[in-house]
């Protein structure tokens, strides 16, 4: 036996060793490890679906079947090729021959079509080939509906368009009116046509300024929803700790373009919506006068005002009525004053005084609504520096005046000679009032020279009682809420002064260290006062804890003086107005607003605290029944600040004493 040298040597059982083999159709040298996104599983997933098929021979071929398809239409294109060149032939036999060539004009155009080059469409096209269905995946989906979608101004339009046509007709069928529309004449079809497509017109409609208004709000609540979060639950944590000290928060600013270069001259809280305050524009410097203007602003919306009305001159001085919250009285530099009606939205006022109906000759620094007369007439007071307290009563036509007093020069000697001296100097310029809160015909007046007055509407001739204790112009003159025999005044001196109207010595005198601009009570205490300097800072006072120096001594602007101050009748909300027309609204911290407490409960609270054996021992029931119908009834809430106030006062005079 031959060998060839390279041959493996095996031994025996080498030999007789089974060896078994496996073939498989897999291809070692496909890839394994292909990696697919699964949209429906929303993650990555190994693809079992490789191709194992090898090929070793490949060739294309170009035979087609004949009776396929694309071979009938090849077998019709060679046709059509060999009739086309045997008519050519023949044509050319007959052109040698000199005959007329005769044939369809049509027949070179019926020729082979020509292929679209553009159509890039074969028959065999290469497609994905799709995986394996797994059984996750044997089902259908269910079905998904879409809700998303880009809306346009004109998609919104039509929705509006459509819900405005369907209320019309419900509106229609309810009331009848389809019978009437069919029996009225042409012209009046017309003419509701005409109406009809003025009711569409949903972009100058009241119900899209309506839907504006809400949607301007609620993106400045968003906005603004640090300030929003601050109003609602901001309390200084440090007041526990600081006995007899308080601070305000400042939170919206209120500025209009229009109002620019003007002064913040009056402020005024709406009676009904307390969100809602009055601001008029005018200017203090005399040399320096305009136009004026009256904004309606609201907390809800601090970028632009509610309402504007624009006046001819400065806006002085405007209240508004407590019954009637939409009529808005309003004093101007020249004399005039005016009423506005909130609800009309017009620029235009529904009453104004006139040369012939007695306006002033000098601006108006006051106005104020009064309780409506006998006859039901909605009247008001205004004050002005021609030394006038005028009664305006409005009525169908025109404002009524009636002079209630005279300011008259006091302080003068009184020799004949110098009384003729006064008179020709002419009466006292008035420069603010205010009537007392429970006694409605008594009010007191401060003028220009640094006087008091104290007024009656029933007895005009002469001044109850005058005080001095001002050297400059009185600014501000304001009646506690509470207390019927208190108030306060503000003047250019630097000075507040706390008055009780039966003395004629101010009871306490409050120094800022600059002029006052404003001062105002507190609509929840008797005892809590604010007043504004020109230098831009707030005092706010609680006599109740400090009798002499304020719990707050705040700057709140930095190159503006401080022209006039109010409370929010319901918030704990402190309005300030600067002269650069911008009003700051501030948060008065839990030490600025504490509520008064009854003594006689907290007593009660204290033996119903106390252990069961000091309460009534000895006592029988009936016995106890009869103590406690004997007892005084608990005080309200307003005779509690009288008193609190009346214990301030009696301190005071001890003092004075």
């Amino acid at each position: 036996m031959l060998k060839p040298k390279e041959q493996l040597q095996l031994t025996e059982e080498e030999l007789d060793a089974e060896v078994t083999r496996v073939l498989t159709a897999k291809d070692p040298g496909a890839p394994v490890n292909i990696t697919r996104f699964s949209f429906k599983e929303r993650m990555y997933k190994l693809d079992a679906a490789v191709e194992q098929m090898a090929t070793h021979f490949e060739m294309e071929g170009w035979m087609v079947h004949r009776d396929s398809e694309e071979g009938k239409r090849i077998s019709a294109d060679i046709e059509m090729e060999r009739q086309a060149a045997e008519r050519a032939a023949e044509q050319e036999k007959m052109a040698a021959a000199g005959q007329e060539v005769t044939g369809d004009e049509d027949s070179a155009e019926t020729g082979r079509a020509l292929r679209n080059q553009f159509n890039f469409s074969e028959r065999a096209s290469q497609t994905f080939n799709n995986p394996l269905r797994e059984r996750g995946t044997e089902t259908e989906p269910p079905p998904s509906v879409c809700f998303s979608n880009i809306a346009t101004q004109w998609e919104i339009f039509d929705v509006y368009t459509e819900d405005l046509e369907r209320q019309r007709i419900l509106k229609e069928k309810k009331s009848g009116n389809a019978q009437k529309k069919e029996s009225a004449p042409k012209d009046d079809d017309d003419s509701g046509g005409n109406n009809a497509a003025r009711e569409t017109d949903i972009v100058h409609s009241a119900a899209m300024s309506g839907s504006l208004k809400v949607v301007e709000r609620m993106v400045n609540q968003n906005t603004y929803d640090e300030i929003a979060q601050d109003f609602k639950y901001w309390e200084d944590a440090s007041d526990l700790f600081k006995d007899g000290e308080g601070t305000l928060l400042p939170l919206w600013k209120f500025y209009s373009d229009k109002a620019r270069k003007k002064q913040v001259t009056a402020l005024c809280w709406n009676p009904e919506y307390s969100d809602l305050f009055a601001v008029g524009y005018g200017s203090y410097d005399f040399m320096k006068q305009g136009t004026g203007m009256v904004c309606c602003w609201s907390l809800k919306n601090p970028t632009h005002p509610e309402y504007t009305f624009t006046t001819e001159t400065g806006v002085m001085c405007l209240d508004y009525h407590s019954q009637h919250s939409s009529l808005l009285a309003v004093g101007l530099y020249d004399g005039t004053v005016m009423i506005f009606d909130v609800r009309n939205k017009l620029n235009k006022p529904i009453f104004a005084s006139t040369v012939r109906t007695g306006k002033h000759t000098d601006p108006v620094w006051q106005v104020s609504w009064q309780e409506e007369d006998l006859a039901k007439n909605l009247n008001f007071f205004s004050i002005s520096s021609d030394g006038r307290v005028t009664l305006w009563t409005m009525s169908k036509n025109e404002l009524q005046h009636t002079d209630v007093m005279e300011l008259k020069l006091v302080g003068l000697a009184k020799d004949g000679v110098a009384e003729e001296e006064a008179s020709l100097c002419g009466l006292a310029g008035g420069s603010c009032f205010d009537f007392n809160k429970q006694s409605e015909h008594l009010f007191v007046v401060g003028t220009e020279e640094g006087k008091l007055h104290k007024c009656s509407k029933a007895y005009n001739s002469q001044y109850l009682e005058t005080y001095d204790g001002h050297h400059m112009a009185v600014y501000a003159v304001r009646w506690n809420h509470f207390h019927p025999r208190v108030f306060l005044s503000a003047s250019a001196d630097w000075t507040v002064k706390l008055w009780e109207h039966n003395s004629s010595t101010p009871l306490m005198s409050f120094d800022l260290g600059n002029s006052v601009g404003d001062v105002c009570w507190s609509p929840y205490s008797s005892t809590v006062f604010a007043a504004v300097t020109s230098d831009g800072k707030v005092h706010c006072f609680d006599l109740s804890e400090n009798k002499h120096e304020p719990l707050c001594d705040q700057k709140v602007v930095r190159k503006s003086k401080l022209t006039h101050v109010s409370f929010n009748p319901r918030d704990p909300i402190l309005l300030v107005g600067d002269d650069r027309g911008c009003v700051n609204s501030l948060k008065l911290s839990p030490n600025l607003r504490k509520p008064t407490k009854n003594p006689e409960q907290e007593a009660k609270e204290a033996e119903k605290n106390a252990p069961e054996k000091k309460k009534g021992k000895g006592k029988s029931k009936p016995a106890e029944d009869a103590a406690a119908e004997d007892a005084p009834k608990p005080k309200t809430a307003h005779e509690l600040e009288v008193d609190k106030l009346d214990r301030i006062l009696a301190l005071a005079e001890k003092g004075s004493e």
